[in-house]
């Protein structure tokens, strides 16, 4: 407390309170309230500026100390917060993207790292369900699985497949293209004032930008139309060919699940993995399926 009371009185900001959440201060003051918080890259804040990407709160940098005024939020809806949070993310890649200089080595790696995590899936539910056949009396959860299996299973195929067009696809590729990602969207993290700003950059790093995206996905697949807010998306940052193939790849891999003692978890769980995968069938980016087909007949 007696660093962040000598940072206030460093830049004459004279507290009324101040009290902590998590890592964050919030301090009230005759100036005004504000968020203090170390922050661990400095940069990230002069880069966007330099890309015209100025959507976060007005700041002061302090050493290690993080300053920012404190936005109170508008009443807006959900679906209207997601669709603006959306629209920045949009933003953020469009205003950031750049392309890089590689080698296949950068898409074997990614490609043998997903492959990894889809043939570990197949064999992890392989065996729970030769061990649900097994059993003479199933229960509830066991009997859920047994019956969804083979969506599970698909999904997981069909996964593998993509993953293989997208690898054949960028086999001759010597160019990606990449952007600063926040790395850690949610509601949370966007706030509708005068202005639209994203907060929580902690995360932020250079990458493929379907992560944000992917991992959004992944946060709120039940709660909003991701087939309209992908649409916006692309509407500011369309998506390249592969970009969108590896995305598929990635949304349509099944979260892993493991039978426990509570029956009744174990049946919301399977349920959720199953609704999931019904979701996500119905929203994966265009493309994909063409190219599908193109592959099958060149085979």
């Amino acid at each position: 407390m007696k660093e962040i009371y000598n940072l206030l009185k460093k830049h004459n900001i004279k507290p009324f309170s101040y009290k902590k959440n998590g890592n964050v201060f919030i301090v009230d003051s005759s100036e005004g309230k504000y968020v203090i918080k170390k922050i661990k890259n400095k940069d990230i804040f002069s880069y966007l500026d330099s890309r015209s990407f100025n959507y976060y709160p007005k700041y002061v940098l302090d050493n290690d100390y993080l300053i920012m005024e404190y936005l109170e939020e508008e009443s807006i809806s959900n679906d209207q917060k997601m669709a603006d949070l959306i629209h920045l993310v949009s933003l953020l890649h469009s205003k950031t993207s750049f392309y890089s200089v590689v080698d296949i080595d950068s898409y074997k790696k990614d490609y043998e790292n997903i492959k990894n995590k889809i043939e570990y899936l197949l064999d992890h539910y392989e065996k729970l369900i030769t061990y649900v056949e097994s059993v003479v009396f199933m229960s509830p959860s066991e009997l859920l699985l047994a019956r969804n299996i083979s969506i599970i299973l698909g999904a997981l195929n069909y996964s593998n497949h993509l993953l293989e067009v997208w690898y054949k696809s960028v086999s001759d590729k010597t160019r990606r293209r990449y952007s600063i990602i926040h790395n850690n969207l949610e509601l949370d993290h966007f706030i509708k004032n005068k202005s639209s700003y994203l907060i929580s950059w902690d995360s932020v790093k250079s990458d493929l930008p379907i992560y944000d995206i992917y991992k959004l996905y992944r946060k709120y697949a039940f709660s909003f139309d991701f087939k309209s807010l992908f649409k916006k998306y692309e509407k500011n940052y369309p998506l390249l060919d592969d970009e969108k193939l590896l995305f598929n790849v990635l949304i349509c891999i099944p979260d892993e699940f493991s039978f426990t003692n509570d029956i009744y978890n174990d049946c919301v769980r399977i349920e959720q993995i199953v609704d999931y995968l019904y979701k996500t069938e119905s929203i994966v980016l265009p493309n994909e399926l063409k190219d599908t087909e193109e592959n099958k007949k060149a085979d």
